[in-house]
This record gives C-alpha cells, sequence and structure tokens, in this order.
C-alpha cells in the first residue's frame, strides 16, 4: 500500500501535476476570498472601524501582545526540536530561536514562506556549518510540527463543537464531526506508526528519520501550544458580543489561518480575513474587522519590523567582526597582503 502511495507521488511530481494543481487551489481560494470579501465590506462604515480601534482597552491589546510574545516564544521550539533531531546538538538555543522568529515572522509576511523562510535560517545556521540539505530537513520537521499541531487543534476543536466549522464550510454539523473525528484517527495512526519502529522519508543525502511516538507527542504539544496562544490572542481582540466562547473562535480562526496558508498570499491577506468574517458572522463587522486590523499589527506586522532589524545589526555585526579579523590577519602576516597591493599596482599602471 505504502510503495503504491510511493509510486503514485513519484508519477505526480514527474508530470508536475502536483505544482500545477497547487497553483491553481492558490488561485482558487484567493478568488473566492476576494469574492466573499467584496461583498462582506460592503456598507461597512470605516470611521466605526477607526472608532472601535480607539475603544479598545489597553489592556485588552497589552494582553494580546503577550499572547502572541507567548506564541512566538513556542516558535523558536520549532527549530529547536528539528536541529535536535537532525543531529546538530552544537547550535545554541539562542541562534534555533532567532532562525525560527526571523523566518517565520518574514515568511508570514513576504508569502512562500517555504522559501522565504527557507533563506532566512540559511542564512543563520550556515555560520554553524549546516548546508542547504540541512536547513531543508530543517523547514520539513518544522512543517510537521506545525501540520501536526494543527491537525490536533481542528480535529478536537471540531469534534467538541462541530457548529463551528459550518459556519466557514457551509457544511452539516455531523459531517464537521465525522471528518474531526477522522483526522484524529489518522494522528493517533500516524503517532503508532512511527513508534513501531524508525521511519525514514526521502532518499540519498534528503534522508529524514521521522520523530518517533515520544518525540511526535512532543511535536503535537508544541503545534497545540502555539496555536493556542495564537488563538487567545485573537479571542482577545474580538467583540465581547455575543461572547460565542474561545473553542468557537479558535477553531475558526486556525481554519482561516490554514485557508491563508493554503493560498500563499502574504499574511493570509484576504483569504484569512473572508474566512474570520463568514465564520463569526454573529458579530459587528466594525467592530470584529478592528480587532482584525489590530491582530494583524501585533502578529505580523510587529515582528517583521523587529526581524528585519535584528537580521540588520546581525550583519553588521558579522561585517565589522569579518573586518577585524582580516585586519588581525594582515598584522600577523602582511606579506600576502602587500603581494596582492603591488599585483594590484601593476594592473593599475597597465604593466
Amino acid at each position: 500500500m505504502l510503495e503504491a502511495i510511493r509510486r503514485a507521488v513519484s508519477f505526480l511530481r514527474q508530470k508536475q501535476i502536483l505544482h500545477k494543481l497547487g497553483v491553481v487551489i492558490s488561485v482558487a481560494v484567493i478568488g473566492i476570498a476576494c469574492y466573499v470579501l467584496y461583498h462582506m465590506l460592503r456598507g461597512i462604515d470605516f470611521n466605526e472601524v477607526i472608532e472601535a480601534i480607539k475603544s479598545t482597552e489597553p489592556s485588552q491589546i497589552a494582553m494580546a501582545a503577550l499572547f502572541v510574545a507567548a506564541g512566538y516564544f513556542t516558535l523558536t521550539f520549532y527549530d529547536l526540536f528539528a536541529v535536535r533531531a537532525i543531529g546538530h546538538t552544537h547550535v545554541p538555543y539562542r541562534v534555533n530561536a532567532l532562525a525560527a522568529f526571523t523566518s517565520y515572522s518574514i515568511g508570514h509576511n513576504v508569502g512562500a514562506s517555504v522559501f522565504t523562510g527557507g533563506a532566512v535560517r540559511y542564512r543563520i545556521y550556515s555560520a554553524y556549518g549546516l548546508n542547504a540539505i540541512d536547513v531543508a530537513k530543517i523547514c520539513f520537521l518544522a512543517g510537521l510540527t506545525f501540520w501536526l499541531g494543527n491537525a490536533a487543534v481542528l480535529g478536537l476543536g471540531i469534534s467538541y463543537h462541530p457548529e463551528a466549522a459550518a459556519a466557514i464550510d457551509q457544511m452539516p454539523p455531523w459531517l464537521n464531526r465525522t471528518l474531526a473525528m477522522m483526522i484524529l484517527v489518522a494522528l493517533i495512526g500516524y503517532v503508532v506508526w512511527v513508534w513501531t519502529q524508525p521511519r525514514v522519508v526521502g532518499r540519498g543525502p534528503w534522508t529524514v528519520v521521522l520523530p518517533g511516538g515520544p518525540l511526535t507527542l512532543l511535536q503535537v504539544a508544541i503545534g497545540i501550544i502555539d496555536l493556542g496562544f495564537c488563538a487567545l490572542a485573537m479571542y482577545v481582540l474580538v467583540p465581547d458580543e455575543p461572547n460565542l466562547g474561545f473553542v468557537v473562535v479558535a477553531v475558526i480562526f486556525v481554519s482561516a489561518t490554514l485557508l491563508g496558508f493554503a493560498s500563499h498570499s502574504p499574511g493570509g491577506l484576504g483569504v484569512f480575513d473572508a474566512a474570520m468574517l463568514v465564520g463569526l458572522w454573529q458579530m459587528d463587522r466594525e467592530e470584529l474587522l478592528g480587532g482584525m486590523l489590530l491582530f494583524r499589527v501585533l502578529y505580523y506586522l510587529s515582528p517583521f519590523v523587529i526581524s528585519v532589524i535584528l537580521l540588520t545589526f546581525r550583519e553588521v555585526i558579522i561585517g565589522a567582526r569579518s573586518k577585524r579579523l582580516q585586519q588581525a590577519a594582515l598584522k600577523l602576516d602582511p606579506g600576502p597582503a602587500r603581494e596582492a597591493a603591488y599585483v594590484r599596482e601593476r594592473s593599475d599602471s597597465g604593466a
């Protein structure tokens, strides 16, 4: 069975069917979201949206910012786990934290996070001897943690409150609950599968040993905590009335996030917003939109600015350190430097 699946996936890759299908899905999601968003925003009084933002209590914003910070702190363990899993235990946690924070915050805003986040990770981890294949493995394992956490949150949340997902997918609650149960069964099956014996994916230098059962449970826990903090930040900022409860907001939030991720648009722009407006239709649209804008500032814009500043300072420090090392080398052995200067002088004089 597994061999048949591998052959099917290999065939689809050779024919580039998966790539074409991904593009079609992304375009379709963005197109539908734009249509829905256009109709949802008609009649919106943007002055009321501004007033809703202004009337938000500072304590609410501070609490949401705290939850966002906790979420990004949890993200650092995505990279810590992945780097340790591929055997590079010499990389310190502070480097894992920097790579995770900057790659995710930039990837979230620029879009195509697999490539943008991977480029940021490579720039940071290459200083510690990791190559492009190592970084690709880190991205794979970090992504696996993300998807395992999403599967657990959606499976548990929709099983408990299937009506929450029905607001977005427009399917009957019983069908949503059935699908959620199937997700949980698949998740449990995966845990059992990796628990029984070591499992390997990929070929040659791209081979990745999947984390075993206990480590997979740790991955699930990391993903759940990360999504939980993010959902709490959103829950604090949405209108108080009607009080739908945290589980409903969390299910809709995670569903909207996944749709935004599938669209590959920067920050899920348009897609995430349309799904939230549709899913939380009971709430005042102006107040909800104001809360969503605040969430974007806290979760997307602020970390992006901080990441750019951190990476800029890092490059300046690395450049200054490299220059000092070159100067020290010249003092210890000036011969090669003088020879290079002589060659340049002869070249400039046309000799």
